[in-house]
């Protein structure tokens, strides 16, 4: 029987809204980090049978399906053919479930999988000021009495019903930042991080850690979505640059190839849940990945759950019991940032290293998205796995 696994993963250091990356065109940040997963696994770009890129702001640079044009400015052989994937915030997390499916299913043999997100070059919600009229449409929000849908109010209602006070959020943002500092000093990012030429130099590290940052400065900062919120720029993910990327085959097709990959996707899966509260569906993403996958909480060494807002990360915490020490131990979002559509394969790929480095057998990623819905993966360390 076919199975997925991850040959090489690969991501860019990511950048701070107006930061280094700000001047590099999202084609060619994506064509940077392919050609650095290729030299990383090794392999002749010409044996990739589909580049699935994952991109949530399709607009300007990064429309007319920028995983084409991705695959064409690297410089690969036009026989690569590339799709663009959108599914919110989890798009190169979809991507990589994609490629899973196509390898196992035998209708691809080599499949790279990530995305790409340049937030300064193309603003959160251009596609949307774009165009005319409104993606929500009278007759979809009158099925929910013309409530707002917005991850915002979604992001408080999940603090407000979990009991997240201000105090708590901002210290999960603290120590965001504490573990992606300290995970930076002790080069936990350095194999998966590839260096971006900028021109006058190569850039090499998340540069969005905020190693000065206090309780006090996080407790000064105002609500966002109201007056009376509690989520604040501080304790949400931060507005980013980078892109990210895996391949994806098969294990006969890794020892055919000489291949030595790091881990299988044991499991994969996608829930849809209530779009008023919108980023409540990693926890019932989570409950569907364990059962499918014939595992427990418990069985998992390490989890990856995007810190798209504090309040998310808690709402998880507090519904599944998870241990909050294993729980995006390097840091995430609200301190190394939040590329949209690069963030999926950003987590993938942090994961899987820390499986390998700490010899962890299994690991779970999983991260809200618009419209109610989530993802989550299950993955499995290959190099110490009995």
């Amino acid at each position: 029987m076919r199975d997925a696994v991850i040959a090489a993963a690969v991501r860019s250091p990511i950048g701070r809204r107006g930061g280094s990356l700000a001047g590099i065109h999202s084609v060619d940040l994506s064509a940077s980090v392919l050609n650095s997963l290729a030299g990383t696994a090794g392999i002749d770009p010409g044996i990739v049978d589909d580049v699935m890129w994952g991109c949530v702001g399709q607009s300007g640079e990064q429309a007319s399906n920028i995983a084409r044009n991705a695959v064409l400015s690297a410089g690969w052989p036009e026989t690569v053919p590339g799709t663009t994937i959108e599914r919110q915030c989890g798009s190169s997390q979809q991507a990589i479930h994609f490629a899973a499916a196509a390898v196992i299913a035998g209708q691809s043999d080599v499949v790279v999988a990530g995305g790409v997100e340049n937030m300064t070059r193309i603003p959160l919600g251009t596609a949307r000021r774009n165009g005319p009229g409104d993606p929500f449409s009278e007759q979809l929000l009158a099925r929910y009495g013309g409530t707002e849908l917005s991850q915002g109010r979604g992001a408080e209602i999940l603090a407000s019903r979990h009991g997240l006070t201000r105090q708590w959020l901002d210290e999960l943002a603290l120590e965001s930042h504490a573990r992606a500092a300290a995970a930076q000093d002790a080069g936990h990012f350095e194999e998966e991080i590839v260096p971006i030429d900028l021109g006058s130099g190569h850039f090499t590290q998340d540069e969005g850690i905020r190693r000065a940052t206090s309780a006090e400065k996080l407790a000064a900062l105002n609500a966002v979505f109201g007056e009376d919120g509690v989520m604040t720029a501080g304790n949400s993910s931060q507005i980013s640059d980078g892109a990210s990327a895996v391949v994806v085959t098969t294990s006969e097709n890794a020892r055919r190839l000489g291949l030595k990959p790091l881990a299988r996707i044991h499991t994969a899966t996608v829930v849809g849940d209530d779009p008023v509260a919108m980023l409540a569906a990693p926890a019932p993403a989570t409950a569907k990945a364990l059962k499918l996958a014939g595992l427990s909480l418990e069985d998992i060494g390490t989890f990856e759950v995007n810190e798209a807002f504090a309040s998310v990360v808690g709402a998880w915490l507090r519904e599944t019991g998870a241990d909050r020490a294993v729980v995006n131990p390097d840091g995430g979002a609200i301190a190394l940032g939040h590329p949209l559509g690069g963030s999926g394969a950003r987590l993938a790929t942090t994961l899987v290293h820390r499986m390998v480095r700490q010899g962890i057998r299994y690991g779970l990623q999983t991260m809200c998205e618009g419209g109610g819905m989530a993802n989550a993966t299950i993955y499995e360390n290959l190099r110490t796995a009995s």
